[in-house]
């Protein structure tokens, strides 16, 4: 398994792993209760049910941070075939919960002056 991280331009957090097994056996290991259980506990997430399923490899679930602020960010699961025969899985872990927004700039930033028209 080969694991890579990258930070995008927004608060995303993008895993990537490519793995030896098909993609039908990735899904069903991400998509299939008792399979996902095993590596992402039910209790993990903030609610059992997918928020969202596409039929081209890709599932999302809301999770919820086990320690107070108790946190939640949605995670998303993009598996597609690689060159060797099996699958990269994508997983890209998006921050919504408003606590987690970026702050405003500060005042004394030196950035340039914008007024808004009345």
């Amino acid at each position: 398994m080969n694991e890579t991280a990258e930070e995008t331009g927004t608060d995303d957090l993008v895993l990537e792993y490519e793995l030896d097994a098909p993609p039908d056996k990735v899904w069903r290991a991400i998509s299939i209760p008792e399979f996902r259980e095993r590596w992402l506990p039910d209790g993990a997430l903030a609610d059992a049910v997918p928020v969202s399923t596409s039929g081209d490899g890709e599932i999302r679930y809301r999770v919820r941070d086990d320690r107070p602020p108790f946190l939640e960010s949605v995670v998303t699961f993009r598996i597609r075939p690689n060159e060797s025969g099996g699958s990269t899985l994508r997983i890209i872990h998006a921050p919504p919960d408003a606590r987690l927004a970026r702050l405003a700039p500060a005042a004394n930033d030196d950035a340039p002056v914008l007024m808004r028209a009345a």
